[in-house]
């Protein structure tokens, strides 16, 4: 209880506005357009709080987003959406273990529950731009053979997840940057979605919510990055 206290603790008043709110819209959301799949309202509410522990660098968010991209993995795949199965089962989960042991490794003067940030330099942002383009062509032809719905969308959103999830285990704050750009995919690939099924608004208002965190992810990574320098 006092070690729940003490990560609690850490969460301001608007932080905690900030998840309070993202649970219920994502709740609403859900007994307005589906109530049936559960599974679905139980991923967004684990994505939702992994988000709000991330923006504060607590490897805690990490943990919960090896939970979530399983979750996601499963309801990608009802819809056919092969890229967002295969890329969070093969890619977004494992590099949230390696990300999880990277912040364990790496906390603020000892605190466990912040995590130091780090900045990339230019050789390493040219060895992620390639590796990312590497990764991208790959996969284009993969999920081409899965005859994967929304192909471009699909193949897109692998572009955005590599990237977010490498400036996570490398601990940039451009990390929120990059899952922002993948939200505003994922919006889309969803949208499309729920013109045949309508259940799945549910799913667009939690990736909205996802954008919404992630941006104030991106600004209290820069806080904290200015905090930490000084």
């Amino acid at each position: 209880m006092v070690r729940l206290k003490s990560v609690i603790g850490n969460f301001s008043k608007g932080e905690f506005f900030l998840w309070f709110a993202s649970v219920c819209i994502t709740v609403l959301s859900f007994l307005i357009f589906d109530r049936t799949n559960y599974l679905t309202l139980t991923a967004s509410l684990i994505g939702v709080t992994s988000l709000i522990f991330n923006a504060k660098g607590n490897p805690i968010g990490q943990l919960l987003t090896v939970c979530f991209s399983i979750l996601y993995g499963i309801i990608s795949f009802s819809f056919s959406y092969y890229g967002e199965m295969i890329t969070y089962l093969g890619m977004t989960a494992p590099m949230a273990v390696f990300a999880l042991i990277s912040w364990l490794r790496n906390p603020y003067n000892g605190n466990k529950t912040e995590v130091k940030v780090n900045h990339i330099k230019g050789g390493e942002v040219c060895f992620m731009l390639f590796l990312s383009a590497a990764v991208t062509f790959v996969f284009y032809y993969i999920l081409k053979a899965f005859d994967t719905a929304n192909l471009i969308f699909s193949t897109v959103s692998v572009t955005t997840s590599f990237l977010a999830v490498y400036l996570t285990f490398r601990r940039s704050p451009l990390y929120a940057l990059a899952y922002a750009a993948n939200d505003i995919v994922l919006i889309v690939l969803w949208v499309l979605a729920a013109l045949s099924d309508s259940s799945y608004i549910s799913v667009i208002v939690c990736f909205i919510m996802f954008l919404l965190n992630d941006i104030y992810g991106y600004i209290n990574w820069r806080r904290m990055s200015k905090r930490q320098q000084s």
